[in-house]
């Protein structure tokens, strides 16, 4: 496998982050490639190093000894789904039993999410587009709405809403209802959309359509912290941040909608080029906001 960096991540939603951070495995490439990815030095530069199985294994397990990760985490891991299956049937014979996360695109074939089913725990897939235009200039994917949405059907299929959310019937114990999202998830899907400058119309689309397909219980991760990394041609909105408005119109059309079961990412006021969550994968701990990651 080609990977970038294996650490401990504080920047996942705080059920998968957890008080110690996810153990984040960040592939390098990526079967998407989208235009404005924030992982772009990794996604399209391919920066990383070659690493073994059983490399990764020990990375995850030293991770897990000694920061207590919450769980392994494969970040746009479908050029090595093999591998990934590999690498938890090895965890599994060290009696490491902490779940596992595949943090997708969104654009995944059935018979892949089928191939994994036996060792993911949680899904945490992005839903792009609902626009065929923006999925067709953005990720040369015209028809990523309709695999998506047959994707994500497969992943709730498969695993559930995420259980922070809803009582687990098996610990009398657990907060029900709206959950305890201090706790670490164990199971499901949480669907995440990044927010768009000059897109807001492609994001209130997309709430419309798996708000249509799932309902108001599906759990939605929407995040504002798009930074321009590389320079789109002039006047390009993704040359610059997602401002309040934008962000307060489609936070509210989720309201409107009826989703009951968000996280929710407000933009932030720091500089165009500083982000806590912002990966120079260039460095020995990319992201900023994980610096207590010794290890």
């Amino acid at each position: 496998m080609r990977i970038a960096a294996i650490e401990a991540h504080l920047g996942e939603e705080p059920p998968i982050s957890g008080k110690n951070g996810s153990g984040t495995v960040f592939f390098s490439g990526c079967s998407l490639r989208c235009q404005f990815c924030q992982n772009y030095q990794i996604s399209h530069e391919g920066l990383g190093r070659e690493w073994m199985v059983e490399e990764v294994v020990d990375r995850l397990a030293a991770l897990h000894e000694h920061q207590g990760i919450h769980n392994a985490n494969f970040v746009a891991p479908d050029h090595f789904l093999p591998h990934t299956v590999a690498v938890v049937r090895s965890l599994r014979e060290r009696d490491i039993r902490i779940p596992i996360v595949y943090n997708l695109s969104g654009y995944q074939r059935l018979e892949s999410l089928r191939l994994i089913e036996p060792v993911a725990d949680i899904y945490l897939p992005d839903f792009k587009y609902a626009d065929a235009a923006v999925g067709r200039s953005l990720s040369n994917s015209p028809d990523y709405a309709s695999v998506a949405l047959e994707a994500l059907s497969e992943m709730v299929r498969q695993k559930g809403f995420l259980d922070t959310f809803f009582r687990d019937h098996r610990d009398e114990s657990a907060t029900a209802s709206r959950g305890d999202l201090s706790r670490s998830s164990r199971r499901g899907v949480l669907v995440r959309h990044l927010i768009l400058p000059g897109h807001v119309q492609n994001a209130l689309q997309t709430l419309r359509m798996v708000f249509v397909e799932f309902g108001g219980e599906l759990p939605i991760s929407l995040m504002s912290q798009y930074m321009p990394v590389r320079q789109f041609p002039p006047g390009s909105p993704l040359n610059r941040r997602v401002t309040r408005d934008e962000f307060r119109e489609v936070f509210q059309h989720a309201h409107d909608l009826g989703f009951r079961n968000l996280f929710v990412q407000y933009p932030e006021e720091s500089p165009i080029d500083t982000h806590p969550f912002l990966p120079d994968f260039r460095k020995a701990t990319p992201f900023p906001g994980n610096m207590r990651d010794r290890t």
